[in-house]
């Protein structure tokens, strides 16, 4: 095989890598798609029937229409972040990430394969909860376009850091560390049961300084037209957050940076 050329794109490696990410969550499609609809039932059932009654509206909006959408996202964010951190590691502690290392695929190619699966996965994953939401609460999409915008910057962002944890942990118990205390207290304390502007200071604040607020709060937009920030300012934010994370990820995957098993 002849030496790539700078800018080439090894397309048929790219694909390859981008259809096992895909395929990997879809063959267990029960635990990937279904149980996250299982999940946010079961929120929704908690919170809106043992709180809702007495809860009133919350930014205008009744309870469950509030609740919906950060369910929706906080959805996403957990499993785009779980389809990349559990593909790198497990690659890893089985010693097999060398099937991954060995062909010609560069830190991009790399980066954007992996990331093919989370997208996919969190499109998927929206698709359903957003359907079960609009059922339910018998209310349409308010901003189409906006909302699918927040989903893709949050597969893409949380699907990055997936990407940094899994080079990060050399087993799973650190996984799951960095899952239960990172990526669950910052998606369930980011506005997603609650508005932010009920928070005193200095959490009000903090609140503002959590990236995944403004995913949780642009979704909200994005479904019922009513936000705690400026939607323009959160897409800005997250889309900075994502080029960072995106970038380190990248020299990262470059360096192969603790990849080998």
């Amino acid at each position: 095989m002849g030496v790539r050329r700078f800018g080439r794109v090894n397309w048929l490696g790219l694909r390859t890598l981008a259809r096992r990410e895909v395929m990997r969550f879809m063959a267990v499609w029960q635990q990937t798609i279904f149980a996250p609809l299982m999940t946010a039932g079961l929120f929704v059932v908690v919170f809106a029937l043992a709180l809702g009654q007495g809860r009133g509206e919350v930014m205008g909006l009744p309870y469950l229409v509030f609740l919906g959408p950060g369910i929706l996202m906080m959805t996403v964010i957990q499993n785009a972040f779980a389809n990349t951190s559990s593909s790198i590691t497990a690659a890893k502690v089985q010693g097999n990430i060398v099937d991954t290392l060995m062909p010609p695929l560069s830190a991009g190619e790399l980066l954007a394969g992996y990331l093919a699966g989370s997208v996919v996965r969190g499109l998927l994953v929206a698709t359903v909860i957003g359907t079960g939401m609009v059922l339910v609460t018998g209310r349409g999409i308010a901003h189409p376009v906006w909302t699918l915008v927040f989903v893709l910057l949050a597969a893409l962002m949380l699907g990055g850091l997936g990407i940094l944890a899994g080079i990060m942990a050399q087993k799973f118990d650190q996984m799951a560390a960095i899952t239960n205390f990172v990526i669950t207290p910052l998606s369930f304390l980011s506005g997603t049961f609650y508005s932010v502007q009920a928070l005193p200071q200095p959490f009000n604040m903090l609140s503002h300084w959590n990236p995944i607020f403004y995913l949780i709060d642009g979704a909200r937009h994005g479904v019922t037209g009513v936000s705690d920030a400026p939607v323009w300012r959160g897409a800005l934010i997250c889309a900075g957050v994502v080029a960072g994370v995106l970038y380190l990820a990248w020299r990262w995957l470059r360096s192969g940076y603790r990849m080998k098993p």
